[in-house]
């Protein structure tokens, strides 16, 4: 019996250890747009790895590259060792499966049809097999069933496996989703935001649900925007930043750098006082400066409404002006006064109907 422990030991160990997904250097472009660059990220077996970041930061576009629905512009995604084909059908052949971040169930479907079809591809009977009915097919198709009503009992909705999907609560149409995934039989299945919409007791139930696929030996690679959720579960974090990855490694070293915080809330609270204050101290020096313009304004404005008022009859009422009380404290009407002479005595010989031709 001891033999027997110490073998099986040493056979899990090197299995824990293998290496299920190794993407390397993986770029997608449209056109001038670069969603996703040079990312490597390794996945090992029986191991959780989340991949978070801000809206936008290329983590959906990266989750299709790794299953096909992309092919990426530059790197290689190898499943075990082997580079995947660029088909979504043939990378879910190799033992890679995905959920969706909007959930693609057959609505109109029973749930238990709706694992059915995830298993299709691991039945191998042929076109004629099933339209004769033959009895190899009908084996086939008694198995999946089995496996199929294991995987709802897994999950809990082996009570509804007759109900149409549509008809299910948002959470169990969620785990119905993963059950599909599941029933492939994959090596590493790929999670996009599993816990989007779900309140806590859905949160909880999901977290558990994802513990157990990771203690089949199943890989698990998973997108959540729920930090709590992603810090709780995961093994290692890779934080992606407009399409490169900025960090990798375990829950408390991806929490305390600070690129990441900054990525998520923005410049540190502590170096914005610092940058407000010149910008407040600036103004406050430039006031005097606009001001003195402002008092040179008055001596500016007088010759100039002197050099405008040209007509005769608009000099002859400067001089009521200076009849007021006040203006002997203005030296603007003194200097306004002489140049109205001038100007009169100077129009008078020039041109003496000027003067009435100004008037009409």
């Amino acid at each position: 019996m001891t033999t027997t422990t110490n073998t099986a030991e040493a056979t899990t160990e090197p299995a824990a250890r293998e290496t299920v997904l190794d993407a390397r250097g993986v770029t997608m472009r449209f056109g001038g747009l670069t969603a996703v660059r040079d990312v490597n990220l390794t996945v090992n077996s029986g191991e959780i790895v989340g991949l978070i970041g801000p809206n936008g930061a290329g983590k959906t576009t990266f989750f299709n590259c790794l299953t096909g629905l992309y092919v990426p512009t530059e790197g290689e995604v190898r499943y075990k060792g082997t580079v995947l084909p660029p088909t979504s059908y043939k990378v879910t052949d190799a033992g890679i499966a995905r959920t969706f971040q909007n959930i693609r169930l057959f609505h109109n479907m029973t749930v238990l049809e709706n694992v059915l079809v995830g298993r299709h591809t691991r039945m191998k009977q042929g076109l004629w097999s099933a339209l004769l009915r033959l009895p190899a097919f009908k084996k086939a198709e008694a198995e999946a069933s089995q496996r199929a009503m294991e995987l709802l009992e897994f999950i809990g909705l082996q009570d509804k496996a007759q109900h149409l999907a549509k008809n299910l609560p948002y959470g169990e149409q969620r785990k119905l989703e993963i059950a599909r995934a599941l029933a492939s039989d994959p090596g590493l299945i790929l999670l996009d935001e599993p816990t989007a919409g779900m309140n806590p007791q859905e949160t909880r139930a999901a977290e558990e649900l994802i513990f157990a696929i990771r203690d089949m030996g199943i890989a698990v690679l998973v997108i959540e925007h729920d930090m709590r959720f992603i810090f709780n579960l995961c093994d290692r974090v890779a934080v992606l930043v407009q399409g490169q990855k900025l960090i990798e490694g375990d829950s408390q070293t991806v929490q305390s750098d600070e690129r990441v915080i900054a990525a998520y809330l923005g410049e540190p609270v502590a170096d914005a006082p610092a940058e407000a204050t010149p910008a407040e101290e600036a103004p406050a020096e430039e006031a005097p400066a606009e001001e003195a313009p402002a008092e040179e304004a008055p001596a500016k404005e007088a010759p100039a409404k002197a050099a405008l008022s040209e007509d005769a009859p608009a000099e002859e009422d400067a001089p009521s002006e200076e009849d007021a009380p006040e203006a002997p404290a203005d030296e603007a009407p003194a200097d306004e006064t002489p140049a109205a002479e001038e100007t009169s005595s100077e129009d008078t010989p020039q041109d003496p109907g000027s003067g009435k031709e100004n008037d009409a």
